[in-house]
């Protein structure tokens, strides 16, 4: 089975401060066993673009653009699949690690994730299961309880709490959309094509993210798959296949949306067709597995990629 790929070339911003004296300590293998670097080769070349499908018409409630195709192209996902961080808005440095870092201080915890630190930190899927990494690896807070079972309830009254301080920043658009997200969006749902978001974050954060900033009229039409909706994270693929089996739809016929390395690996081992839009963290990480990967969707006049492109990602897949 033949598959497309397609790389956009992408001008990162220069490297972040130097890490910490405890971060110079940690990568990727210490706290994920058998974990390798991510590649930092860079993709080149030309972007393939479909042929132009998709007419812009103004007349949404909120004044922005509708969309609508102007012919239906020859195949259309059954449906699109988002993660949530990283691809609907760029949440990670100033939104989770800052509520992060503020329930750490008011625990009085004496933690500090620096921006550096939190990029080795998101190889691991879920807040819960990389802050019990974290302690796991550096030792665990003075008033942090001893027991196992009691840990656990630790960690998840920290997360709870977190949570909280994250939906705060939601709440107050401090963060906003990616460009091209709600275009695309848009274009689905006016198509017919199915849209989920699928993230390991917690689920009222990531309600949160499509009420407050997609608007309540596409989230009325959006389903959520997040948080501990499934018994393990990405790179695992069960999310994916509960959002497939939950919709109803062929996994092969859907397409994905990511950020991560570990959301590739999620999105592809259940079958699925991926399309990565690089954020700032996942720049560098190896991206060879996906379909086709951008900088971001992006709008008109510098739009990536549109529905019509992703219809033609699957068109290319059943070309034998």
């Amino acid at each position: 089975m033949a598959t497309v790929k397609v790389y956009l070339s992408l001008v990162t911003a220069s490297p972040p401060p130097s890490s910490s004296s405890i971060q110079s300590k940690l990568s990727p293998s210490s706290f994920i066993p058998n974990a390798r670097k991510a590649s930092k080769s860079r993709f080149m070349g030309k972007c393939l673009r479909s042929n132009p499908m998709i007419i812009m018409n103004r007349g949404s409630r909120s004044g922005g653009f509708k969309c609508s195709a102007s012919s239906s192209p020859a195949t259309l996902p059954s449906a699109l699949l988002f993660d949530c961080d990283g691809v609907l808005v760029d949440t990670e440095k100033d939104g989770h690690r800052i509520s992060f870092n503020d329930t750490f201080k008011e625990r009085d915890l004496g933690v500090t994730w620096d921006v550096d630190l939190y990029g080795e930190l998101l190889k691991i899927g879920g807040g819960k299961e990389r802050m019990t990494a974290y302690f796991n690896k550096v030792g665990w807070p003075e008033k942090a309880p001893k027991d196992e079972a009691e840990r656990k309830a630790f960690i998840a009254g920290l997360h709870k709490q977190k949570t909280e301080l994250f939906m705060v920043l939601i709440e107050k658009k401090l963060l906003p959309l990616r460009p091209g997200v709600a275009k695309l969006v848009d274009q689905a749902l006016t198509n017919g094509v199915k849209v989920a978001v699928c993230s390991t974050s917690n689920e009222k954060a990531v309600s949160a993210i499509v009420s407050c900033l997609l608007g309540p009229e596409r989230a009325e039409n959006i389903k959520i798959f997040a948080g501990d909706v499934v018994p393990k994270k990405k790179p695992d693929p069960a999310i994916y296949n509960l959002a497939a089996e939950t919709l109803g739809v062929d996994p092969s016929k859907c397409v994905v949306v990511e950020d991560s390395a570990i959301g590739l690996a999620a999105a592809k081992a259940a079958g699925m067709t991926c399309i990565v839009t690089k954020s700032g963290y996942t720049a560098d990480e190896n991206f060879e597995n996906a379909d086709a990967v951008f900088d971001c969707i992006g709008d008109p006049p510098e739009e990536r990629f549109d529905l019509s492109f992703c219809g033609s990602l699957l068109q290319k897949q059943f070309v034998s």
